[in-house]
């Protein structure tokens, strides 16, 4: 799997993961290896004195792999949490549920652009 493509996994029967991402932890784990290294990568120009641009350059490579990782993992939870909770079989649970795990997107979302 390209982990730059991770897909949405909507629900599909009652035995649910705990989190929308579970079933892609693995090429989540790989991706955030890759953002570490980077970050020591980082680290080192700093160290070894190494051109300012140069630098920024890397930071700018380390936050684009951040924001992809980020909207992964905003898409796992509308696909599974917030598709969870509209699944919700009471009627008057199914809106409260609805409204908190959306509110909980909106919300990361809101972290992610300041």
């Amino acid at each position: 799997m390209d982990e730059s493509e991770l897909p949405i996994m909507a629900p599909t029967d009652a035995e649910q993961p705990p989190h929308g991402y579970t079933s892609n932890k693995e090429a989540y784990l790989r991706r955030l290896k890759r953002i570490e290294g980077q970050v020591r990568g980082i680290a080192r120009m700093v160290d070894e004195d190494k051109y300012c641009i140069d630098i920024l350059t890397q930071v700018a490579a380390a936050t684009k792999a951040l924001h992809a990782l980020s909207l992964g993992l905003v898409e796992e939870h509308i696909g599974h949490c917030v598709v969870g909770a509209a699944s919700e079989p009471d009627p008057g649970l199914r809106a409260e549920a609805i409204d908190v795990k959306v509110k909980e997107a909106t919300d990361a979302i809101g972290r992610l652009l300041r």
